[in-house]
Formats: C-alpha cells, sequence, structure tokens
C-alpha cells in the first residue's frame, strides 16, 4: 500500500534540498547580459564553447542568489551545520550542470536558448546533486524526487518568466 504521507514528506524535503538550486538556475535571467563566459570562443568543433547566454554576471548573481537562499534556509529548517558549505556547493553544481547543458546543445547544433527535452530541464539539477555529495546529505530517494518533481516545475516557471517578458521562449 501507498503512504501518501511518506511520499508527501520526500516531496518537501526534496523541494527544500533543490530550492538553493533552484534559485541558482533560475536567477542569471534577471541579471545576465555582459561578457560571454566563453569570450566569444570556439571549441575544437569550431562551435561556440557555450554561447552568447551564458555570462559571467548571470552565473556570478545566480550563485550569489542560491548561496543566500541556501544559508537562509539552513537556518529556517534548522540544518545549519552544513548550511554554509551546502549553500555554497549546490548553486554552484547547478550552475555548472546548466554550463554543461548548454556545452551539449552547442555540439549539438542548438542555438542559445534552443530547446532540447530533458537536458534543458535538468543539467541543473544532476550539478546541484553532484556537488551536495560529499555532504553525505543525498539519499536515492531525495535523488529520485527532485529527479522527478522539476521538470513540471521548470516547465512552470519557464513559461511564468516568458509571459512576464523575462525570457524570449517558453521553454
Amino acid at each position: 500500500m501507498v503512504d501518501y504521507m511518506d511520499i508527501a514528506i520526500l516531496i518537501g524535503e526534496a523541494l527544500k534540498f533543490i530550492f538553493p538550486a533552484y534559485c541558482a538556475n533560475g536567477a542569471p535571467v534577471l541579471a545576465g547580459g555582459g561578457i560571454a563566459m566563453d569570450f566569444g570562443k570556439n571549441f575544437l568543433d569550431g562551435k561556440r564553447i557555450f554561447g552568447k547566454n551564458k555570462t559571467f554576471r548571470g552565473f556570478f548573481f545566480g550563485w550569489f542568489i542560491g548561496i543566500f537562499v541556501g544559508i537562509v534556509e539552513g537556518f529556517v529548517f534548522g540544518f545549519a551545520t552544513y548550511s554554509v558549505l551546502f549553500s555554497v556547493l549546490t548553486p554552484l553544481g547547478a550552475l555548472i550542470g546548466d554550463l554543461t547543458g548548454a556545452f551539449i546543445k552547442r555540439r549539438l547544433n542548438i542555438t542559445p536558448g534552443g530547446l532540447l527535452p530533458i537536458i534543458d530541464q535538468i543539467d541543473f539539477v544532476v550539478g546541484a546533486l553532484l556537488f551536495s555529495l560529499p555532504l553525505s546529505m543525498v539519499y536515492w530517494e531525495l535523488a529520485v524526487a527532485v529527479l522527478v518533481i522539476t521538470p513540471p516545475i521548470h516547465l512552470f516557471t519557464n513559461f511564468l518568466a516568458y509571459k512576464l517578458k523575462l525570457k524570449s521562449n517558453p521553454w
């Protein structure tokens, strides 16, 4: 028999865990622009490394927001023991994961802002999970819950950002 209370608790834990990464991943849209992280350079295959949408300003703004959210969460939810490391590593992992997704998309000839289903929804989550592994906070059920809840949340928030004219496409 399915215990819906356990599922609800797991989803709550997953949301608390991944929220700083969500914020880090979404914040660059608000402060992006400026110098591209790849400095306009191409990779060995002659294609841009990340593309024009991945900027230093967006990256560091996103990281700052993720760190701030993680520290606040740490105090609110009582896991202050890990709050600083968690707050630094998880958003950093999310942003590195997003850069990895951009790198893959450039190799596949997908333009910046172009759609690559699945990768677009979970690249940052995979990065956040990997970077949080040294803290021994992740267990398999939490990782699966985060991976399951993120795609619909990601699609909804991107659609909302599109409607608010913060993004040029709904994905």
